[in-house]
């Protein structure tokens, strides 16, 4: 096997394991995340509950995409999302450390996207 497809399934295996480890935190309610997504959006407690558990089943999917057959534009929704997902931190009130300290949440899916291929056509994003 190449380095560059050793390098693949290095990051292909680290996005899929953030996205299953926090998809999980997701699916059991993690209460700090439930009220982040009550203080940013003014949802009731019981509706951000409800978006946190769409949220958690939306990342293990996006694990198993990046797992079995990464497609362009997930791998980039995995990057904007793991950006977003440490932006919260500062932006709720933590430490802007929580934010740098989750770095590799977007640097991972950025850095897999680019050896993937930046796709030429719009196509392209949604092939592999």
């Amino acid at each position: 096997m190449e380095n560059s497809k050793k390098i693949e399934w290095i990051l292909r295996i680290a996005v899929a394991g953030e996205f299953v480890g926090h998809g999980v935190f997701a699916l059991q309610g993690k209460q700090a995340w439930i009220d982040w997504i009550h203080q940013l959006t003014g949802a009731e407690i019981g509706t951000a509950a409800t978006l946190l558990t769409l949220i958690g089943l939306a990342d293990l999917l996006v694990a198993l995409i990046v797992l079995v057959r990464p497609i362009r534009a997930v791998v980039l929704w995995a990057a904007f999302w793991g950006f977003w997902t440490a932006l919260v931190r500062p932006i709720v009130g933590e430490p802007i450390w929580d934010f740098v300290e989750r770095w590799a949440n977007w640097g991972a899916p950025l850095a897999l996207l680019l050896l993937l291929g930046w796709p030429k056509n719009w196509r392209e994003w949604f092939s592999r």
